[in-house]
């Protein structure tokens, strides 16, 4: 007899690790879940999201919102990300992150780097992000719940999903040359790693991040995630991974005419 009890879990494969990767680096906004200091029950709002370099998330909320109150009494939260597509919404991938919320102080090294992206992923963030009772937090990762659609549910651990390593840094330093002058002067290259990495359809892409395992891609409300690879050794490998896939896209261009 067989006393295993049944679980819906599946084993955590690289698959289930990318597609986590990629609901999180893609994500415009989420739901985030916080405890009331006044009463202790469960409260849920929903916040413009983006990434640091390691993966993880960022949020930019105002002094004033009941949820940033909730985080500065009680940094446990969760998040969750995964925008639904046509059809049964329950049928689409999305991940919660279980996280412990921490205020970027202004004028650090954090805070400016998660400025930057943040404002990267979210221009529009731009017309408050300079107000006062605004602050940026890190939702720093401790697991993670992914449900792939039906029948696909996987747990993760802190390591699935972020990236450690010094190699980190030194990409990020070399990150907003690199994200400019792709866009000012690549636009071509980045529509060919929409189209024929991303499988994207639509024009007028542009970059708005690059860290170790890969980059982000924005058009109006699309985004996508393409992957290197491999992982960047160093910033100084950027710039030949950028050339090698735009060469395979192009490639590939070539082959379907």
């Amino acid at each position: 007899m067989n006393d295993k009890p049944a679980t819906v879990i599946r084993e955590t494969d690289a698959d289930a690790i990318r597609l986590a990767k990629t609901l999180v680096r893609t994500a415009r906004f989420g739901s985030l879940a916080v405890l009331d200091p006044t009463t202790g029950a469960p409260l849920a709002s929903r916040v413009g999201v983006a990434t640091d370099a390691d993966g993880t998330p960022l949020i930019l909320v105002s002094q004033l919102a009941a949820h940033t109150q909730a985080i500065l009494a009680d940094a446990r939260c969760s998040l969750l990300v995964g925008e639904p597509g046509k059809g049964d919404p329950l049928a689409h991938p999305r991940i919660a992150l279980t996280c412990r919320a921490a205020r970027l102080l202004p004028g650090t090294p954090e805070q400016e780097r998660a400025r930057r992206r943040y404002l990267n992923r979210n221009p529009k963030a731009k017309l408050y992000v300079g107000l006062g009772d605004f602050s940026f937090f890190r939702l720093d990762v401790e697991r993670a719940s992914l449900n792939g659609g039906f029948g696909k549910a996987y747990l993760l651990e802190r390591d699935d999903l972020i990236v450690h390593g010094p190699v980190t840094d030194d990409v990020s330093r070399a990150e907003q040359g690199a994200l400019d002058h792709m866009n000012d002067h690549h636009a071509d290259a980045i529509a060919v790693y929409a189209r024929h990495l991303a499988k994207a359809e639509g024009g007028d892409w542009s970059m708005t991040g690059i860290d170790v395992e890969g980059f982000d891609l924005v058009s109006g409300d699309q985004s996508r995630r393409v992957f290197f690879a491999e992982p960047l050794k160093d910033s100084g490998s950027l710039r030949a991974a950028l050339v090698e896939m735009a060469k395979a896209a192009r490639s590939s261009v070539r082959e379907e005419s």
